[in-house]
């Protein structure tokens, strides 16, 4: 089977794994790639896709997105996760290329429009743009085939406030439009890819299995090892973003739960993703919200051997 999809990132290092991932499976066509802020400056983001495009000799469109949060001021970026230049600081080359005119959500809609029903929108970055395609296209939901996110966070604690996940959290106001829209949402959060750890043997391998592609996520990743390191026994990192990539080629890998799900704006919370599982509540603001698919479980190893076939294609 063949997927089409359109990547929303912030390229990031485990972006990048997960888009030269989704450009290596033979049932993956990556239409385009849209972008916007989160690991980095939405300018950065965009330049980074364009940089992985070359590597991956991949002539596909890449636009640029929104650059600040729904409501409120321009976030801080991660450069202690993913480096200042969002490819852990190994100053690899920028290659010249010139961006789609369209906006990031402009394209979404318009490729949406071209194939109805067909796409899936992977979004491994905050929901700003897929937010502003709903603006652009209330009737996006029924052009879309479906949603997958990596981000929330809802049977676990998150990783930047107690309860909130990253990409929810930069744009917690542009994820409760996206969670209360009505197309299929699943959900890949911290629930999973907090559960899958990989190891510096696993980015030989990768590297070992694909010197030019596999050899950038090696190299860009060791100083996101590092990050994730502190304070573990062992040397780890965490390839969040491919996750959604892989319950689309294997949906066997996963176990997923359905639940209504809504999105906390409040201040103190901002950012929670809370599911209320069936038969745990009979409240009207609970039942009345959309319905979301959450992956919970994976199989690790499966996953693992999954990520470095494909690399080795």
């Amino acid at each position: 089977m063949s997927h089409k999809i359109i990547l929303d990132t912030d390229p990031g290092i485990d972006d990048a794994m997960a888009i030269f991932f989704a450009f290596q499976h033979p049932e993956i066509e990556v239409l385009g790639l849209t972008t916007v802020y989160g690991n980095v400056p939405v300018e950065m983001a965009a330049k980074n896709a364009i940089t992985l495009c070359a590597l991956a000799e991949q002539n596909i469109p890449v636009c640029k997105g929104v650059g600040m949060p729904w409501v409120g001021k321009e976030s801080g970026y991660a450069h202690f996760v993913h480096g200042d230049d969002g490819f852990g600081n190994i100053n690899f080359p920028a290659a010249k290329g010139e961006l789609d005119p369209r906006s990031s959500a402009q394209f979404i809609v318009d490729m949406a429009r071209q194939y109805p029903g067909e796409i899936t929108v992977v979004a491994i970055g905050p929901l700003g743009n897929l937010a502003l395609a709903l603006r652009l296209e209330p009737e996006l939901p029924k052009l879309l085939k479906a949603v997958s996110i990596m981000g929330g966070a809802a049977f676990v604690p998150g990783n930047v406030t107690p309860v909130a996940e990253a990409n929810i959290w930069n744009d917690a106001y542009a994820a409760e439009i996206v969670f209360g829209a009505s197309w299929e949402l699943n959900m890949f959060g911290l629930d999973v890819t907090n559960s899958c750890p990989f190891t510096p043997n696993f980015l030989t391998q990768l590297k070992e299995g694909n010197p030019k592609l596999g050899g950038f996520v090696h190299d860009a990743a060791q100083f996101y090892v590092e990050f994730y390191s502190q304070n573990r026994e062992e040397d780890v990192c965490f390839f969040h973003d491919a996750m959604p990539i892989a319950h689309l080629i294997d949906p066997s890998l996963f176990e997923l739960k359905n639940g209504h799900a809504r999105v906390s704006t409040d201040p103190l919370n901002i950012g929670q993703t809370t599911v209320a599982l069936p038969n745990t509540t009979t409240s009207p603001d609970w039942l009345e919200a959309q319905t979301i698919n959450v992956a919970t479980k994976v199989n690790n190893e499966r996953l693992t051997q999954l990520y470095l076939d494909t690399y080795s294609l």
